[in-house]
């Protein structure tokens, strides 16, 4: 008898997925036709596009009102803001969006804000809930440009974000983060006590290039490399078995070799964007072909067996290792003959 096959299932946010892959918010999330596709293809879970603090701003007219009385004084500042009005769906279409992707797949289908200041705005996270979504994502995409604003006052205002949507909802909450903090641990546990049921590591931060001709700014957008996945696996194996909360890595994930190296480090499951943009929808299922294959190859019977293998939640001083593992890296380069001047 021939051995059975490896089992993919596991969890998230307390959800049951079959596989540990999730499409991540991208416009091809955008329509029930492709949220179909992805289940079909065998993803465990859909994240919808992110719904933008600003697009409910511009529902009260606040920021059209904000708009109209900068033109004045500043009238380019009006081409640094996209068409709110039609970008994405609109909170009314975004909704919409929820209900009929629940009744179209039986994946779960996770709904995502973006937002950087508590306010009334997170409420509508309560009519996310209410149109069915099975979680919600908080998109901390913030790139602080005051001078009197601290670190600490970032970090407050984040955690402060996190409490307050969950106050609003009952639903598992993933908050997705930057790396940029002086203490990624300490803000982890700080999410986690405000509520968070899940950290995404890392938001990518997309920064415009300099038209030099026109002399303007123009929006630039690069689609995430495995290598980026380095940074993602360091500090998932980090929070790994140290902070009660489901992990998941995005940013970097192209092939089942990058899935398994995410739940070796601890992820509970590893969100893909950039290669099914840049190879179809249809990628993900020769993903998951191949991660059964490596896993019926290394004699796995689940995912679930070789989560945080790679982590350090054995170490004994993670401090130690990590001064160690930064000097054997240092060391580990060898300059050729050329280079020497030989």
């Amino acid at each position: 008898m021939g051995r059975r096959m490896s089992n993919l299932s596991t969890t998230y946010l307390g959800l049951k997925l079959r596989s540990p892959l999730v499409a991540s918010a991208s416009p091809l999330c955008e329509t029930v036709a492709n949220i179909r596709q992805m289940e079909d293809a065998g993803i465990g879970a859909v994240v919808l596009p992110s719904l933008f603090e600003e697009q409910l701003e511009l529902e009260g007219r606040t920021v059209d009102e904000d708009l109209f009385r900068g033109s004045d004084s500043f009238p380019e500042a009006a081409a640094f803001f996209p068409d709110l009005q039609t970008y994405n769906l609109g909170p009314d279409g975004y909704l919409k969006l929820i209900q009929d992707a629940k009744a179209a797949v039986s994946v779960p289908v996770i709904a995502s804000l973006n937002g950087v200041t508590p306010g009334g705005w997170a409420e509508y996270a309560q009519l996310m809930q209410d149109a069915g979504a099975d979680a919600i994502e908080l998109n901390l995409y913030s790139i602080p440009t005051e001078i009197s604003q601290t670190a600490e006052d970032v970090e407050r205002g984040y955690v402060a974000l996190v409490r307050q949507v969950r106050s609003c909802v009952q639903l598992p909450i993933a908050a997705k983060v930057s790396p940029v903090f002086s203490s990624p641990p300490n803000m982890a546990l700080q999410l986690v006590d405000a509520g968070a049921t899940g950290l995404v590591l890392f938001n990518r931060f997309y920064q415009p290039d300099f038209d030099i001709e026109e002399q303007g700014i123009v929006p630039t957008l690069t689609l995430s490399r495995p290598e980026e996945l380095l940074l993602r696996l360091h500090w998932v194996a980090i929070l790994y078995g140290s902070i009660d909360v489901d992990l998941a890595v995005t940013g970097g994930v192209h092939s089942a070799k990058d899935v398994v190296k995410c739940v070796m480090a601890g992820a509970q499951v590893a969100m893909m964007t950039s290669a099914l943009l840049q190879n179809g929808i249809g990628h993900a299922a020769n993903v998951l072909m191949d991660l059964r294959r490596w896993l019926d190859e290394h004699e796995y019977d689940s995912v679930n067996l070789m989560r945080g293998s790679l982590s350090r939640r054995a170490v004994a001083d993670p401090g130690a290792f990590e001064r160690a593992n930064y000097m054997r890296v240092l060391s580990s380069y060898s300059l050729s003959k050329k280079a020497r001047g030989r």
